[in-house]
């Protein structure tokens, strides 16, 4: 599986490592992703996503349909 965010689309990064003597080598930054069963209001049920901790502070303000909604997005 990919790591990447269901609702935000965050994903890894790519930066360099800079060491004391200004070498610099590729580096992967990863996002916070965490597996989590939301509930599902229109549906009536929960739906498991993997969801970055920002995403998930967002859903704490809003429902998962408020959220789609917004964002022109859907689950399958």
């Amino acid at each position: 599986m990919a790591r990447r965010c269901d609702l935000t689309g965050k994903r890894p990064n790519v930066a360099n490592k800079v060491s004391h003597s200004n070498i610099k080598t590729k580096k992967r930054q990863l996002p916070n992703l965490q597996m989590r069963r939301v509930w599902f209001e229109e549906e009536g049920r929960f739906v498991r996503l993997k969801l970055s901790t920002r995403a998930l502070r967002t859903l704490r303000k809003m429902t998962l349909g408020q959220f789609l909604r917004e964002n022109g997005l859907a689950i399958s």
